[in-house]
């Protein structure tokens, strides 16, 4: 099932917080080698996840992490503003309808194929519901062709030297049958929307 658990609720869930941050450490530093930090309990963690984000996880069935991404408003501490400004001229993003968007990260052991596709789906699900109208974030090139076959790829803001993009993911430019078709099914089947009380959001576009 898709979850949508703010940061404080993940104490009460130790088997899917342990295993989120553990394949974050698996994908990031060892897989990817990226200078992040690894704690004495293999968790990749920092100063953002303390900042009690909202995190979009798919929970496989026997309760551990599938995939997952994490949000924050860009009207507070985000990593674009705080370590990627040399990618946007120095330009600081800041709307309560533009939300970063990190740590997409897929299990390594237990997630299927639509494991991807169903975290996008909950990211879509959650853009809608709080009614904003891009997510903001960086990505490797290399991931682009994987949004575009998922059928949510962003527009790219900028670039810079480091060889990362920056991009803007519009709710309003979501290709939601191909999204529900990668992942195996639609909202009513797979989002855990009680996790923060509210009713399934619907996600058509909102221009509709």
């Amino acid at each position: 099932m898709i979850r949508f658990l703010y940061g404080d609720a993940l104490d009460g869930m130790p088997v899917l917080r342990d295993t989120m941050f553990r394949d974050r450490a698996t994908q990031f530093a060892n897989r990817l080698g990226w200078a992040v930090h690894v704690d004495e309990n293999g968790h990749e963690r920092d100063e953002y996840d303390d900042i009690n984000p909202l995190y979009v996880i798919w929970q496989c069935s026997d309760g551990r992490h599938g995939g997952s991404l994490r949000f924050l408003p860009t009207t507070g501490p985000v990593m674009i503003n705080d370590h990627f400004a040399d990618l946007t001229g120095g330009v600081r993003i800041k709307s309560p309808r533009i939300w970063e968007c990190t740590r997409f990260c897929i299990s390594p052991a237990g997630a299927s194929r639509k494991t991807a596709a169903r975290v996008l789906l909950g990211a879509a699900a959650l853009g809608k519901h709080f009614r904003l109208t891009h997510a903001l974030g960086v990505f490797d090139p290399a991931m682009k062709r994987i949004y575009h076959a998922l059928g949510w790829q962003p527009v790219l803001a900028a670039s810079g030297a480091r060889d990362i993009h920056v991009g803007l993911w519009s709710f309003d430019d979501i290709d939601l049958p191909r999204l529900r078709l990668r992942a195996g099914g639609d909202e009513s089947e797979l989002l855990q929307w009680d996790d923060l009380g509210y009713e399934t959001p619907d996600i058509t576009p909102l221009s509709a």
